[in-house]
C-alpha cells in the first residue's frame, strides 16, 4: 500500500471514528413495570353521578426511573351523539334499526336509542383505527319510566353494533372520531343482545350474543319470556315480512373489518348456543372459552380443527366441577373435568337451522319425571326431562347447548358466568362469576350438586390453572395446551359483602364487587375488572398486578350504570388506553340504595346536565364510549 493510499484509508478510519459516537443513539427505556394509586369512592352527589378517575400510574423503566402518569378519562361519543351515517342520513349513535337499515322509532316519535353500550375492539388495519361498539339493549325508554312500566313498547329490541373509523394524535395520544357507520346484521338474522367481546388472534372482533329469552320451550313456565323476544324480532326488526327463529341467535358472532371500513358478519353457530357473555381465544388460535352469563349456566371450551379458522370446525366441551373444599366460604376450589358435547362445522350446524329444525327434533321433553328421561336444569330453575332422539347429538350439541351438557353429566350450576381473560405466560384463565347464588349453593334443589358453595352475593374472579395433555371423559385427548385443570378464587378477588352502609353499599366499596369484564396485560402484569353491581352504589373499574397482589380502583362511573367495554391497547405509537364505557346510569341502582338518594340524584342529574321534552334528565338516557388515556405504550 503507497503512503498516499495509507493516507487516505487513515484519514477515513479517523472520519469514520468521529461520527460513529454520535450515530449510535442509545435505545430510549421501556416501561417494565406499573403501579396504580386508588381512585377514591366518590362521596357527593356530583362525584356519584360522574366518570372520572383520579389515579396515577407509576411506570418503572428499564434504567431503573420511575415516573409518574396522571390518568384521565375521554369520551369518544355518547349513544345520543349524532354521528351514525347510513345512505346519506345521520342517525345517534345508539340508534336502531331493522333488516332494511332504516330508523326504529318509539310509538311517541322518539327515535328508539340504545342506553347499552357495552363491547369495544379497537382494531389496528392498513393503517388505521376501527373501534367495533355493541349496543347490548334498549333499557329505558325516552318517555321515561312510566311509559315502560305500561309496557307500551317492547321490553326487549334487537340490537346493532358501531363500527367507528378512529384518529390518533401521535404526539399528545389522544384519540378522536372520525366517522361511524352502523354494522347491518340483516345477512345472519339480525342480532340478540350483544355483551362483551374480544379481539381474535387473527385480528377481527369476536361478540357475545346473550340469548336470555329465546332459550325456553313450549310448556316451560318461562317460555312468556321467548315469545316476548321472537315478538319484536318479527315484528320491529323483520317489519313483519318474516317470522324470527329461535335458532338464529345465541352465538358468537364474528365481524372482520376491512381496510376501507367494509366489514362481513358470520355467526359461529359450530361455537353452540346459549347466553354467551364472551368467548376468548387462546394464543394459539384453536383453543377458545366462553362467558356463560345465566342461571343454571355452564362452563366451555372450544378447540377448532384449524388455527384461526373456527368456522372450519372443532370440538365443543362442557367442565363437570368435582369440589375439593369442604365448605366453599372463599368461593370454593375445584378439580375440573371436560365433557366432550360434539364436533361440527359452521356449515353443517347452518343446514340444520336452514331446514327448519326445532327442539322437538332433537328431544322428547317432559315438564314431570318420566323414565328413561334424564332431569336436568338448564338456564332456569325449573327441571326438564330430557331424552334424545336417535341421530341428534349433533343438533343437542351445538343447537342446545347447555341442555345438553347438563344431560351428559356436566355442571349447569353456574351462576351469572360473565368475563374471561387469559394469562398465558402463567398458564392461567381468569373467570368472572359475577354472584355466588341459588344453584352454586349447597342443595339447591336441582337434580345434582356439584357446586356447594357459602352465598357470596359480591361474586369472585376465579383463578383456573391450564395444563396440556389432558384426556376428556371418555378418556379421550383433548387437542388444546390450555384445558382449565383447577379452578380457585385468590383472597383479593372475592366480593365482600357488607351491612348496608349510609349510601347503601351491600358489598365493601374497597373491594371488588360482582366482576363482569376482564382483560389481562403481561407487559403490566395487571388483570383489569370492570363491575357489574347490584351491591355497589357506583360501580368501578380496578387494577390488580398479579404478583404484588396490590388492587387499586382506576375509575368510577355514575350510580345505576355499568361499566362495559374493558379491553387494554398495550401500545400505540408509544401510547397505551384502557378502553371503558359506561350504560344505563340511573337505571340499575344498588339494591341498598334509599329511594330519597336516588330522587336526589336524579333531580342533580337533570339540574345539571337539562332534560328532554319528557322531562326526563338527558344523563338519564345517556351511555358513554370512552378510554382511561395517560398510559405511555408498554
Amino acid at each position: 500500500m503507497s503512503f498516499a493510499t495509507r493516507t487516505i484509508v487513515a484519514a477515513l478510519a479517523g472520519a469514520f471514528a468521529a461520527v460513529t459516537p454520535l450515530s449510535v443513539v442509545a435505545a430510549p427505556p421501556k416501561p417494565v413495570s406499573v403501579e396504580f394509586t386508588p381512585t377514591p369512592a366518590p362521596q357527593t352527589d356530583d362525584e356519584m353521578i360522574a366518570t372520572y378517575t383520579r389515579s396515577l400510574a407509576k411506570v418503572t423503566f428499564s434504567n431503573g426511573k420511575t415516573r409518574d402518569y396522571p390518568l384521565s378519562y375521554v369520551t369518544l361519543f355518547k349513544n345520543t351523539d349524532p354521528v351514525a351515517r347510513v345512505n346519506g342520513k345521520t342517525y345517534p349513535a345508539g340508534q336502531i334499526f331493522d333488516a332494511h337499515m332504516n330508523p326504529v322509532m318509539e310509538p311517541q316519535g322518539d327515535p328508539a336509542l340504545a342506553e347499552t353500550a357495552d363491547a369495544n375492539t379497537l382494531i389496528t388495519l392498513g393503517g388505521k383505527l376501527f373501534l367495533v361498539t355493541h349496543w347490548e339493549y334498549d333499557d329505558v325508554l325516552a318517555t321515561g319510566e312510566e311509559a315502560r312500566k305500561s309496557k307500551s313498547w317492547y321490553a326487549r329490541m334487537p340490537m346493532t353494533m358501531s363500527l367507528s373509523e378512529i384518529v390518533q394524535d401521535k404526539k399528545s395520544g389522544r384519540l378522536k372520531l372520525k366517522r361511524q357507520q352502523p354494522i347491518d346484521f340483516s345477512a345472519v338474522q339480525g342480532g340478540w343482545i350483544f355483551c362483551n367481546a374480544s379481539l381474535t388472534p387473527w385480528n377481527t372482533h369476536l361478540a357475545g350474543e346473550e340469548d336470555y329469552d329465546l332459550y325456553f320451550v313450549p310448556g316451560e313456565k318461562e317460555f312468556k319470556k321467548t315469545q316476548a323476544g321472537l315478538k319484536p324480532m318479527s315484528e320491529v326488526y323483520f317489519r313483519g315480512e318474516k317470522q324470527a327463529n329461535p335458532y338464529h341467535y345465541g352465538y358468537h358472532v364474528e365481524v372482520e373489518v376491512n381496510k376501507d371500513g367494509t366489514y362481513q358478519v358470520v355467526k359461529h353457530y359450530e361455537m353452540g348456543r346459549g347466553t354467551w357473555e364472551m368467548a376468548q381465544f387462546a394464543n394459539d388460535g384453536r383453543t377458545a372459552f366462553y362467558g356463560d352469563d345465566g342461571n343454571y349456566a355452564g362452563l366451555f371450551m372450544f378447540v377448532g380443527h384449524k388455527a384461526n379458522d373456527p368456522a372450519a370446525g372443532g370440538t365443543l366441551y362442557a367442565a363437570k366441577w368435582l369440589q375439593t373444599s369442604p365448605d366453599g366460604s372463599d368461593g370454593g376450589t375445584a378439580d375440573l373435568q371436560w365433557v366432550k358435547l360434539g364436533s361440527a362445522t359452521h356449515d353443517e350446524i347452518k343446514a340444520l337451522i336452514d331446514a327448519g329444525i326445532t327442539i322437538n327434533d332433537i328431544f322428547e321433553l317432559s315438564l314431570s319425571e318420566k323414565p328413561d328421561f334424564v332431569p336436568t336444569r338448564a338456564g332456569s330453575a325449573e327441571t326438564i326431562w330430557l331424552k334424545l332422539k336417535p341421530g341428534m347429538e349433533k343438533a343437542a350439541a351445538f343447537l342446545e347447548t347447555r341442555r345438553y351438557a347438563a344431560y351428559l353429566g356436566a355442571t349447569t350450576e353456574f351462576t351469572k358466568g360473565e368475563g374471561v381473560a387469559i394469562d398465558h405466560a402463567g398458564k392461567k384463565l381468569y373467570y368472572a362469576m359475577s354472584y355466588i347464588q341459588g344453584p352454586m349453593k349447597a342443595n339447591d334443589g336441582g337434580p345434582v350438586d356439584h357446586i356447594r358453595l357459602k352465598e357470596n352475593q359480591a361474586g369472585a374472579t376465579y383463578t383456573l390453572d391450564l395444563a396440556g395433555g389432558q384426556k376428556d371423559t371418555e378418556g379421550n385427548l383433548i387437542d388444546s395446551a390450555y384445558v382449565p385443570v383447577r379452578a380457585y378464587v385468590e383472597p383479593a378477588l372475592l366480593g365482600r359483602p357488607i351491612a348496608a352502609d349510609a349510601l347503601g353499599n351491600t358489598a365493601d366499596p374497597e373491594a371488588i364487587a360482582n366482576p363482569d369484564n376482564l382483560f389481562y396485560v403481561e407487559k403490566m402484569r395487571t388483570l383489569f375488572i370492570g363491575e357489574d353491581s347490584g351491591t355497589h352504589v357506583n360501580n368501578f373499574v380496578w387494577a390488580y398486578n398479579v404478583d404484588t397482589k396490590k388492587l387499586s380502583r382506576i375509575l368510577s362511573v355514575p350510580a345505576g350504570a355499568e361499566a362495559t367495554g374493558l379491553k387494554v391497547v398495550e401500545n400505540l405509537n408509544g401510547h397505551a388506553y384502557i378502553l371503558s364505557n359506561d350504560q344505563h346510569q340511573g337505571s340499575d341502582w344498588a339494591k341498598g340504595m334509599s329511594q330519597a338518594l336516588k330522587d336526589r340524584l336524579m333531580q342533580r342529574a337533570g339540574d345539571k346536565w337539562g332534560r328532554n321534552r319528557h322531562g326526563v334528565p338527558l344523563w338519564h338516557l345517556e351511555s358513554r364510549v370512552g378510554y382511561i388515556g395517560g398510559l405511555p405504550g408498554f
